[in-house]
């Protein structure tokens, strides 16, 4: 992680009880911040999160992104916001679509408009490679999420940098595998996977605070970032985790889930022709362009010749070994290791 100076700043983490939540307050106490607030709907989870930190600058907020006047309260005198808070899960989105459109778009149109408002400086919104190109609910309302906050960042009214940032799965995240197939290994269960042939991104907590640090110090209005990260089968994953634990579990397929694909993609080949390479990072600029229709139907721009998308298919791929390597530099895995040895 970074050393960036966040002193004499306010930052507010909506969604902030979970994994990702812990991480960027821990990241964020650690470089002395002035207050860190959360907000979120669950005060059993905000009172642990409390009893946790056992720290005077964090302060909690009992709300719901859905309701604004509980964003703008949570807003007022805060410096940079990130926002974290939605439905994520493919299932529960795809049978519940309306309560993602209010939670992943509504919402986040909320917090935004209560950060223009309220004069933050910056607001960076998490996305996911599943609003590329999306098959499911959860995807599809995480693509328009982007497009919301790419209107907002248009403004000529606000000085607020509205950016965001995408990635793929969060090792030990709120949804991650890892911490699944850990869990049936203690209950010897077999580990279920969708299809071994499946790929995903892998990327530690740790990183994925950095990439939307480094939104905060580098955005300008609209962008999206993404962090360049390696992938692995489910297969791969999967053995990687047994072969750690020394576990004699079987593995067994269960089919794909609905509204999942074989691979995800970060960013398509229209993005990348007009994106910036800075080494770790790839920045995709905003369409700037206004209402005036003629530069729609009538004047073209030239653009870099891209080939391919970027997705888990065609990045750096892990064997079980690079997968493993991976995890044993996650300080959970490494506790859950510990646990297993004792047990």
């Amino acid at each position: 992680m970074s050393n960036a100076d966040y002193s004499n700043k306010r930052v507010l983490v909506t969604g902030g009880t979970g994994s990702f939540g812990k991480t960027v307050a821990t990241h964020l106490l650690d470089r002395g911040v002035e207050e860190v607030r959360i907000l979120s709907r669950d005060e059993a989870k905000q009172h642990d999160m409390r009893v946790l930190f056992d720290d005077p600058r964090l302060n909690f907020y009992v709300g719901d992104v859905r309701n604004l006047d509980s964003v703008d309260r949570a807003t007022e005198g805060i410096d940079l916001v990130f926002h974290a808070a939605a439905l994520k899960q493919v299932p529960s989105c795809e049978f519940f679509p309306m309560e993602a459109v209010l939670t992943n778009i509504v919402g986040s149109q909320n917090v935004i408009h209560a950060a223009q408002r309220n004069d933050v400086a910056s607001v960076v919104c998490l996305s996911t490679d599943k609003a590329v190109m999306p098959v499911n609910a959860m995807g599809m309302t995480k693509a328009v999420m982007e497009k919301v906050a790419q209107a907002a960042a248009r403004s000529k009214t606000t000085k607020t940098v509205v950016s965001t940032v995408r990635y793929g799965n969060v090792l030990y995240s709120r949804g991650s595998v890892v911490p699944l197939f850990v869990d049936k290994i203690f209950r010897n269960e077999p580990l279920t996977l969708t299809n071994p042939d499946m790929t995903r991104f892998l990327m530690p907590l740790s990183q994925a605070v950095d990439l939307v640090e480094f939104a905060f110090f580098n955005a300008e209005p609209g962008d999206t970032f993404i962090r360049k990260a390696a992938a692995a089968t489910i297969g791969d994953l999967a053995t990687a985790v047994n072969e750690l634990f020394g576990s004699p579990v079987a593995m067994k397929n269960i089919g794909v889930r609905h509204g999942e694909k074989m691979y995800e993609t970060l960013a398509t080949v229209e993005e990348l022709r007009q994106a910036q390479d800075m080494g770790d990072y790839w920045r995709l600029r905003m369409d700037s362009r206004d209402l005036n229709y003629a530069d729609y139907f009538e004047v073209g721009e030239e653009r870099d010749q891209v080939e391919v998308d970027y997705h888990s298919h065609n990045t750096e791929h892990l064997d079980v070994e690079g997968v493993k390597g991976l995890l044993l530099a996650l300080p959970e895995i490494q506790a859950d290791l510990e646990r297993w040895a004792q047990r």
